[in-house]
């Protein structure tokens, strides 16, 4: 049996960031966590590239233009839906999830989803640190993994 594992070494990598600005404050803390822990996992800053857009609709099609260019060996989503009245929320929550997850499929290129959904400000407010930190890692080792996958199978 063959075992193929990944390490959370983030030195060498470039990483695509898109941040929703609506929620703006939730969002920029997000970022800031994101970053922060993208730097302790050796990431070099001049290799993170930031996108904002208005809101989670508009940052699949950044992810993908991000995607497309060929220069990043991971992505990340970052922003806050918080429930309303109406049904927007299940809207906006659904399809922008479901537009991350194509752009990873469709792209061969991991994403990791921040896009927070969340009854409450307070509830999003109090995920935003852990939730950059976990974005973050996710994109790191879900890089090497594919680039150890690819090496494991030439």
């Amino acid at each position: 049996m063959r075992q193929i594992c990944a390490e959370r070494q983030g030195s060498g990598l470039a990483i695509g960031i898109v941040r929703s600005r609506f929620n703006e404050e939730i969002g920029a803390q997000m970022l800031e966590s994101c970053a922060r822990r993208l730097a302790e996992l050796g990431v070099d800053p001049a290799d993170i590239t930031v996108v904002t857009v208005p809101g989670a609709l508009e940052s699949p099609l950044a992810l993908q233009k991000l995607a497309a260019t060929g220069k990043y060996d991971a992505l990340i989503a970052l922003g806050a839906v918080i429930r309303g009245e109406t049904y927007h929320f299940e809207i906006v929550s659904n399809e922008s999830a479901a537009g991350i997850a194509a752009v990873a499929l469709d792209s061969g290129l991991p994403v990791a989803n921040g896009i927070l959904t969340t009854d409450t400000e307070e509830q999003a407010c109090a995920r935003t640190e852990q939730k950059g930190r976990d974005c973050a890692e996710a994109a790191v080792e879900m890089a090497n993994l594919a680039r150890a996958i690819e090496r494991t199978h030439r």
